[in-house]
């Protein structure tokens, strides 16, 4: 086995083995709102102050979750703090590639030292807010999470990238995912 082979394995053994509490089964009856914020950079605040403390902001980053609302809160047994997301609540800031050209995975790295495998159940999304405008690409973290792929992380996934019956895309796991705006968007 190569040792790309042996990396990836390694990192997806990894992720597999993260444990991360089960909030999706915590249905607490109090729902209450904090002044916290995840502003559009992946930065945390605490009524206006930054939290400057990483190991805190990683700590909260596994209690969050979108509920059918539309809302993003941390979530505990017992209550439920709705909180402020700008864009995504996660920043994805490092990518790797494994396995190219023949089974390329992509391995993202988020701002909270998270790590997701583009695949079927973590996409890489691309919304275009008006036709030719800015790409705002997004990754699947976990559930409903994203993370907002960071400019420079989406300019390595352009040089990646290759055009299938005329949309532009990239592959990881199998999965071909889009980058390119759709016609459907210009009509």
């Amino acid at each position: 086995m190569n040792t790309r082979n042996t990396s990836l394995n390694s990192i997806v053994e990894a992720i597999s083995a993260q444990s991360l509490p089960p909030v999706h089964a915590w249905h607490p009856d109090k729902t209450r709102d904090i002044d916290i914020r995840i502003t559009r950079n992946g930065d945390w605040f605490y009524c206006g102050s930054r939290i400057e403390r990483p190991r805190m902001v990683k700590l909260f980053s596994t209690v969050l979750r979108r509920d059918d609302d539309n809302q993003t809160y941390l979530v505990t047994p017992q209550e439920r703090l709705r909180i402020v997301v700008d864009d995504a609540p996660f920043t994805a800031i490092l990518v790797e590639r494994h396995g190219a050209p023949l089974a390329p995975t992509l391995v993202f790295t988020t701002n909270v030292g998270e790590q997701v495998v583009a695949d079927t159940e973590h996409p890489i999304q691309v919304e275009y807010g008006e036709p030719d405008g800015e790409p705002s690409p997004y990754i699947v973290v976990r559930d409903r999470l994203q993370a907002l792929i960071s400019r420079t992380v989406f300019y390595q996934l352009a040089d990646w990238s290759e055009e299938r019956d005329g949309v532009v895309g990239i592959e990881s796991s199998g999965q071909f995912m889009i980058m390119s705006e759709s016609d459907a968007s210009h009509d």
